[in-house]
């Protein structure tokens, strides 16, 4: 009984500080060292850039910054890898018994990034 009490508790805590980002439309929760996928950046593979629309700041449990609407002087640090497209998704219309059928495939473009560093400036 105490060992899952530990390992419920284990789960709720964090070790490192994350952050929730505004990029592209979408927020994200980010550590550093974490790569993921967003929605196409117009910037070219290789580049850095820096994204000062920190939502949520945490650094550890008691130590959380809830921005209005973003954490003033948080800034993360993005480096970009590379972009691609998603697997296709297929759109089909029809109508029963009329002979009418429409298929529309769609790729979404993705920029894939890794987030080098989270700051907040004093």
């Amino acid at each position: 009984m105490v060992l899952l009490a530990l390992v419920i508790a284990r789960a709720y805590t964090f070790a490192t500080m994350f952050a929730i980002i505004d990029i592209a439309g979408a927020q994200e929760r980010v550590e550093e060292g974490m790569k993921l996928r967003v929605p196409l950046l117009p910037v070219e593979p290789g580049k850095a850039v820096s994204i000062d629309k920190v939502l949520l700041l945490a650094r550890s449990d008691s130590d959380v910054s809830v921005g209005d609407p973003y954490v003033s002087g948080a800034t993360v640090e993005i480096g970009i890898l590379g972009h691609g497209r998603d697997d296709k998704v297929r759109v089909v219309k029809f109508r029963r018994r009329k002979r009418y059928m429409r298929v529309h495939g769609h790729r979404q473009g993705y920029t894939e990034v890794e987030v080098k560093k989270i700051t907040l400036a004093k």
